[in-house]
């Protein structure tokens, strides 16, 4: 996943890619929405044609509607999330943007409130080892901490936290296979 980072001057990106399971799980949401929308067009239109009745198929028509939005938006929502963090150097400011299609909600964070990069392991046990390493940016108690990338192996996510740490000038801390705090 190093690939995700890219830097611009001072401006340096990380993408999450898409997930491409969550786009194969949209698809049985989207073509059920899409096929209860596409009926409730043909009803109507066969009521303005003079084929029915609207006041007699109103209550069909707002039922399926609500359906067809109730099962095509989830659909959307899992065919187009992505997730980017943007760090800027010369303003001292991280943003991370969850977008949904065309909506984006950003949260803008300072970069003097966090203090080092942390690399956390998750999915292994004491008989097994861990399936992924995460490479987080961490502050402070009660800074919440910003997720940057996720590893297959180990020394990939060293590489690219010392990577980092150099260019943000932050120490990179290894926490695999430590214990979590109390608190």
């Amino acid at each position: 996943m190093a690939r995700a980072m890219t830097v611009d001057g001072n401006l340096i990106r990380f993408d999450w890619p898409g997930q491409w399971i969550a786009r194969v799980l949209s698809v049985p949401f989207l073509a059920a929405g899409g096929y209860l929308l596409w009926n409730v067009a043909l009803g109507m239109r066969n009521d303005f044609a003079g084929f029915g009745r609207l006041s007699d198929d109103l209550v069909p028509i707002l039922v399926f509607s609500g359906i067809g939005l109730a099962t095509l938006i989830p659909g959307l929502y899992l065919a187009t999330y992505r997730y980017f963090i943007e760090l800027d150097k010369s303003l001292a400011e991280i943003v991370v943007t969850r977008a949904f299609g065309p909506l984006k909600f950003r949260s803008p964070r300072q970069l003097a409130d966090f203090h080092f990069i942390s690399i956390t392991d998750r999915g292994g046990t004491d008989e097994d080892e861990a399936t992924l390493f995460h490479v987080n940016l961490c502050g402070n108690r009660g800074t919440e901490a910003i997720a940057l990338s996720s590893f297959s192996s180990r020394d990939e996510a060293n590489g690219f936290a010392r990577d980092l740490g150099r260019a943000l000038k932050l120490p990179a801390r290894d926490y695999v296979g430590t214990e979590p705090d109390a608190d």
